[in-house]
């Protein structure tokens, strides 16, 4: 396994070399809406496709101005329907998340062939 430590714009499929999956915790999350189209139009390009494990959050954007940023199942499929299938493996509602007292739907994603 590889970890790099890194702006992930600067990085590159020739310094990455082959890729197996990617596992996203918290950056697709994390970014505001113009770098996450971004950040989600460039790691296909750059990692042939691997698969992803993709955690996201989704809640009412308006109770809670983010990050995390909240991401519904229709922004997973603008984002990604194009490259990968899209299976949503688990979803877990929370309520009172974020200690803002809002519910959360917690979800984790599978981008693949």
């Amino acid at each position: 396994m590889d970890i790099f430590v890194a702006n992930i714009f600067s990085l590159n499929s020739e310094l990455l070399g082959e890729v197996d999956a990617i596992y996203d915790r918290g950056a697709l999350v994390a970014l505001p809406e113009n770098i996450r189209t971004r950040y989600a139009q460039m790691l296909p390009t750059i990692t042939n496709n691997a698969p992803q494990l993709v955690v996201t959050y989704n809640y009412e954007q308006s109770q809670y101005s983010g990050p995390p940023f909240a991401l519904p199942e229709s922004e997973i499929e603008c984002l990604y329907a194009s490259v990968y299938a899209l299976k949503k493996l688990a979803s877990r509602q929370e309520t009172g998340g974020f200690a803002k007292g809002i519910d959360v739907e917690n979800a984790v994603w599978l981008l693949g062939s």
